[in-house]
């Protein structure tokens, strides 16, 4: 290895990534210039189009669509954001929504039929509840990443000057999801996703029970940040994806023990924090091992879900840093 490889990196701000951005913990062999983009959806459409960064924290179905259609980078096992989905589906209270089942026929709003928010929660919503996607209407008001993506018939683009928020508080959806995912993003009447949340029951009221016991049985613990490396970065030096991933694990790793001695107090430690009492000690963990099940999870259903035109396999999905 002579001298450092310098890499383009652009990986948000965690407290089990900052040691990582700040220089405290190196990356072996790299010089790393951090790229701060906020908020990090930035840098996922910079990345699938124009490969912008060596290093990139991708959304996870971003990522499975844009090498399905060709892209030049690959994922390796670091999964920097991760939650549950029973939660997030708001429905309007006079729809008549009491079932998953009962979406099928309405139209529902998601930011794009390709965020991991709603991929991971139609899944659960499909293989938990049998819903029939291909019935629900999917009302989105944004782009897809990834250019070169088809979206299915029934999904639908608001019209013009129409947002999710309004086309909800006036009826003509029968549900949306909240937050960065669908009608909060552009408030409410009387503005703001929580608002919104209050004025629209959640259609799991028990998501946490839900989650807890749905882990349980499946093993399955959705992720939403990846990190990819470019082809051309791994075909030159391929030790980079083991350094990438020692570094990455030694500052996950030590943001734990902050975590174990009560000296992790931000509101992302405390969602781990809770996050332990479902998943065990370890509420990110990385490998691909640990994550082969979840990995597979997201890869069959962006298939069922027409997000990508065959079932990947997964050797060309993830490099194995481990091995």
């Amino acid at each position: 290895m002579a001298g450092k490889v310098h890499l383009k990196i652009a990986v948000a701000d965690y407290p089990h990534t900052a040691a990582v951005r700040n220089g405290s913990i190196p990356i072996e062999g790299v010089e790393a210039e951090i790229v701060t983009v906020e908020p990090q959806i930035g840098a996922f459409r910079r990345m699938v189009r124009q490969v912008e960064f060596d290093v990139c924290e991708l959304a996870p179905t971003t990522y499975i669509i844009a090498r399905a259609y060709g892209a030049p980078f690959v994922a390796l096992p670091i999964f920097v954001l991760r939650r549950f989905h029973h939660a997030g589906l708001l429905v309007r209270p006079d729809s008549g929504i009491k079932t998953p089942k009962d979406l099928e026929g309405r139209k529902v709003g998601v930011r794009a039929y390709s965020v991991t928010t709603g991929v991971w929660t139609r899944a659960v919503l499909i293989d938990e509840y049998g819903l029939d996607s291909s019935k629900v209407t999917w009302v989105v008001d944004d782009e897809e990443h990834v250019t070169q993506l088809k979206l299915p018939s029934n999904v639908i683009h608001t019209p013009p000057g129409r947002s999710l928020a309004e086309m909800m508080a006036d009826g003509e959806l029968a549900a949306g999801f909240h937050g960065n995912a669908g009608v909060g993003r552009s408030g409410s009447p009387t503005g703001g996703w929580k608002t919104v949340e209050a004025h629209y029951p959640d259609l799991f009221p028990n998501a946490e029970e839900l989650e807890a016991e749905w882990f349980k049985r499946t093993g399955i613990y959705p992720m939403h940040g990846t990190i990819v490396v470019k082809d051309s970065v791994l075909a030159e030096h391929p030790w980079v994806a083991q350094s990438l991933y020692q570094a990455f694990s030694r500052a996950k790793s030590e943001w734990l023990q902050r975590l174990d001695a009560g000296e992790a107090k931000s509101a992302s430690d405390q969602k781990y924090a809770k996050l332990r009492k479902i998943v065990g000690p370890d509420p990110l963990p990385y490998g691909m091992a640990a994550n082969l099940k979840t990995i597979e999870a997201l890869r069959d259903t962006a298939f069922r879900q027409k997000l990508t035109p065959g079932k990947m396999p997964i050797e060309n999905l993830f490099v194995d840093p481990e091995k």
